[in-house]
């Protein structure tokens, strides 16, 4: 218990935990607006991660379309096919993580 106490205290959560010898208490204070907008910048930032992952992914993709095609496994028509879709696809995702967040900020800020 003592390094369960130990670990919630140097997450930076700003919980305060009470260890009786059996349990511990976590006792979960109100969020002020401050904790809030904390909460709302942690999620962007999250959100931004996510596009950048999502963007490497397609990066990447759109090297493996270029390989083939250099390496004539690929016409120049599939490699154009190709690229659209994975912009399709790069941009559904992207759009997603839009709504999501847009979801969770108005969460958040909701009393």
């Amino acid at each position: 218990l003592p390094s369960i106490e130990k670990a919630i205290i140097s997450s930076e959560l700003g919980f305060n935990p009470q260890n009786d010898g059996q349990i511990i208490r976590i006792p979960i204070p109100a969020l002020t607006e401050e904790r809030r907008l904390e909460f709302v910048k942690m999620a962007k930032s999250y959100c931004e991660e996510s596009k950048i992952a999502i963007r490497n992914i397609r990066r990447d993709c759109n090297d493996s379309l270029k390989k083939a095609e250099k390496e004539k496994e690929l016409s120049e028509d599939f490699l154009k096919q190709g690229e659209a879709e994975v912009q399709d696809i790069t941009n559904n995702f992207i759009k997603n993580i839009d709504n999501l967040f847009s979801e969770k900020e108005k969460e958040l800020l909701q009393k």
